[in-house]
Formats: C-alpha cells, structure tokens, sequence
C-alpha cells in the first residue's frame, strides 16, 4: 500500500492552469495583506490583551505579543517559500502531497477542518455575541435562548454564516471588498482605541512591567496541560515565565495568518505577492497587537483588567462609556472579516483535495460565471452554519489551536525536505537559514502545543483516527494519482 506517493510540484500547477477548473487571478499583494489582517484580527485584540496581562504576564504583555509574533513568523516564512514555489490552492495541503505522501497530506487537510471550519463555527458564535450586546445598547434584548453563549438555536450566527457564504460564491473580487470595507471599519476602531488611550495612559500602571512570578496550583485531569502531565512543569504567573506562559495563550490571536496562502490559485503575480501578503499582514498585526496591550495596561492596572471586554471596560475606567459601543462595533466588523476569510480558506483546501479525488470530484465544480467553487463553498456554510447554531463550542475550541500548530510542523518539514528532493525547483522567495528556521519553527509549535491540555490532545487523536478511516474507505482508493486518468463517466470540475 502506497499510502506516501507524491504529486509532483509541476502536476499541482497544470490542475491549476487547466481551463475546466481554473480559478479566476484577480488577487495582488495589497488584497492578500488586506486579507490577512482581516483573518487575523478579531476577538484576540479586543479580549486577550486583558486575560493575558492581568492573569499571567501583567504589563509585559506587549513581550509576549512579540514572542507569539516571532514563533508565527518562523512559520510564515516557510510558508512563504511553499506559496512562491507551488502557488496552488489548498496550502499546507498542497505542500505536503508534494513532498511527504498522499496519507501525510490526507491528514493535513483533514487537520485544517478543525482550523478553518470549526474556526469559523467558534467566531461566528463570538460573533452573536457581540452582536446581541450591541442591539441592547439600542434597547432591543434578543432572547438568550436564540443569541449569545447560552443558546439553544444561535440565530444570529447562523444567519452571519450563511450571508458571508453567498457573498464567497459570488467571487473572489466581491469577498475581498467586502474584506476591504470591513477591515477599514476595525481598523479605524483600533487606530482611535490607540490615540484616544493614549491621552489617558499612567506611568504608574507600568511599574512593575514584569511583576514578581509565583506558582499557580496546578490542573488536575485532563484539564491539565500535557506539558505538566509529562513533565511535572508546574504552571507559573507572572516572571519571566509567566510571560511566556501568556505567549502560548495570545498565540491563538494569530491564528489565520496562514490561510492568505489558500489563495494562491487566485492571486496575479503568486511568486512575488504571496510572500509579501503572508509576512506583511503578521508584522502589521503585531504592531497593533502590541501597541494596544500598552495602552490598555497603561490605561489600568493589569491587575483591574477585565477579563472578557478589556478595551471597553479600560475607557469606562476614565469616564469615557461611549467607547463601548464603538469597540463593539469594530468587534463585530472584525469577526465578520474572521469568519469569512476562514471559510474562503476551508473552502480552498477542500477544492483541492476534491479535484484530487481523495474527497468526492463532482463537489469541486466551478462556478460559470463567478469562477468559484461554488458547490463545496456551499456545503461549508451550511455545515458552518449548523454547528455555529447548535453545538455549544467553547469546549472544543482548542482543537482549533491545535490543528493550526500542526500544520505549522507539518509545512515547516516540508520545506527542508522539498529543498532536498527537488533543489531545481526555482523559488522567486526562500526561507533564511534552512534548516536552522523550520526547526525553530517545529520545536515552538510543539512548545505551544505541549501548553494545551490533555483533553484536547485526546480529541485530535480521535479526529485524526476518524480522518485515517475516512482515507481508506474512499480516498485511498479513488487517489487521482493512483489513477491519473479520470474515470468514464467522471463530472467534469468546470462548466
């Protein structure tokens, strides 16, 4: 059983390139960095800040921002070595066919499913929230049972997910402008949280900037992080540690970055923008990220923070309630960007493993006129949509962060294997210092993930056995390079 035959490098980009099923290149640099800072700021500016600085890492927080920024670009640069090189639609999907095996990728894309999918579920609920909070400031109360974290059919979010769904199967163009506008909109509210603070910023509340560290009980069960299960690392506040410690949780601020490189098939220049789409929206981001975080605690003391709106609860700190009704605003613009960029992204991936023929062909149909993948796109938002309204998620919301870490190891050795195996391929950007950055890269995912606990563990092992059964029941069997040519009777991916 072949489980590791490849697809070669040129065979991606001629599927890519084919007229039956090509996506339409309308995408530059400006729109894939517009499209990443979308993804990527969401709920961790506007909640994070607050739960990191004042439980674990105090004023320093700003460090730990960087330090979660430094293990994304780690990531980011390999990814954007894979993007120039092979700018097919799917992403780490598409990597590792090319270099590790068909089973290798199989898990990758079944992986990227709790990233992207659930991702988009868990932001959509978040969504509701904020949005529901923002109609009472108008006196309009939704019934908990049909908004909010408590309910038993989330509406609101149901409906964001199945509006952001049409305007995906409307065109690549349409979905960034609306990106666009969007994240104008956050953007703006980010930029006024920044200046609007600064008036009212206290030396005082800095000192002591890395507040004295001391030990936290520790978790018991499966609540307990794998690292202290394996290790006996017992979790500590504050310090030096503490800050690193709070890297781990601002870390899932980040999480999207990645997903600008699903847009390879749909980009003008991909060798020359990708790059530049992947690494400028993270250093953008981290800018704003870590600005805001000193702000905030010089607004008020770490340790008086609030925990679920930091931002908002900082300007009623110093007589200024109307900024809470502003910040929701930009939340609710800056979720909307998050849960459509990680569909799009879902939607890409899956694409790919269907035109491979590992999930069923038929659904990688391309839309006429609109040049979209318009049949699996709308079997993502409707799944998307039904888990947003059903399950209570926030137990499982880990599995997101952990599906992203491992696909950052899975990406960064796929670089230093691809530069083994195939050294001819040109590559318009390369990685620095290979092999010494991807394993920087593999040995900080894997840090972050020993942080998470063990029940999340748990349930990424079960997801990746049911992914394993999935593969030899169908993919396994149907792989199109297993059979190279199409089957009598196979739908044609187009028109």
């Amino acid at each position: 059983m072949n489980v590791f035959r490849t697809k070669p490098v040129e065979q991606s980009i001629e599927d890519a390139e084919g007229g039956e099923h090509r996506l339409r290149r309308t995408l530059s640099a400006l729109d894939l960095t517009v499209f990443g800072v979308g993804v990527i700021v969401g709920t961790g500016i506007f909640v994070l800040t607050g739960v990191a600085a004042r439980n674990t890492a105090g004023p320093a927080v700003a460090i730990s921002f960087v330090v979660a920024g430094v293990v994304c670009a780690l990531a980011a640069l390999c990814y954007a070595e894979f993007a120039a090189t092979v700018p097919v639609a799917g992403s780490a999907y598409t990597y590792a066919y090319a270099t590790i095996g068909e089973f290798p990728a199989w898990i990758i894309g079944w992986d990227l499913m709790l990233e992207l999918a659930l991702g988009a579920a868990v932001v959509a609920s978040g969504w509701s929230g904020y949005f529901a909070s923002l109609l009472k400031n108008f006196g309009i109360d939704l019934p908990p049972s049909l908004a909010g974290d408590h309910a038993v059919f989330n509406i609101p979010a149901a409906v964001i997910v199945l509006l952001l769904t049409g305007v995906l199967v409307a065109g690549i163009k349409m979905s960034i402008r609306f990106n666009g506008a969007m994240v104008a909109i956050k953007l703006a509210v980010v930029l006024l949280v920044i200046i609007a603070g600064l008036f009212y910023v206290k030396g005082g509340n800095y000192q002591p900037f890395v507040p004295p560290a001391h030990q936290l009980p520790p978790d018991e069960g499966l609540k307990a992080p794998l690292i202290q299960v394996l290790f006996g690392v017992q979790p500590v506040a504050y310090g030096v540690f503490g800050v690193f410690t709070a890297a781990a949780l601002v870390f899932f601020a980040y999480i999207g970055f990645d997903v600008v490189a699903t847009a390879a098939e749909e980009t003008r220049r991909p060798q020359r923008d990708l790059p530049i789409g992947i690494i400028a929206s993270l250093v953008v981001c981290t800018i704003l990220y870590v600005v805001v975080s000193l702000v905030v605690v010089g607004m008020q003391h770490y340790s008086e923070l609030s925990e679920s709106a930091p931002l908002a609860d900082a300007f009623r700190s110093v007589g200024q309630p109307w900024m809470a009704t502003l910040i929701s605003v930009g939340a609710i613009a800056g979720l909307t960007t998050v849960v459509m960029t990680l569909m799009l992204g879902q939607s890409r991936v899956l694409f790919a493993m269907c035109r491979d023929s590992l999930l069923p062909r038929s659904l990688a149909r391309v839309h006429p006129r609109f040049r979209t993948p318009y049949r699996i796109t709308i079997v993502i938002g409707v799944v998307t949509a039904l888990l947003a309204a059903l399950i209570p998620l926030s137990a499982i919301a880990e599995l997101v962060n952990i599906g992203t870490l491992f696909a950052f190891v899975i990406v960064a050795v796929a670089v230093v294997i691809l530069r083994r195996t195939r050294p001819d391929l040109p590559r318009s950007f390369r990685t620095p210092l290979v092999p010494l950055v991807p394993i920087a890269s593999v040995l900080a995912s894997a840090y972050l993930m020993l942080n998470l606990p063990v029940e999340t563990w748990i349930r990424f092992f079960v997801w990746m056995a049911v992914g394993t059964v999935v593969y030899f029941l169908y993919g396994y069997r149907r792989s199109r390079v297993a059979n190279p040519r199409s089957k009598p009777g196979e739908p044609a991916l187009g028109r």
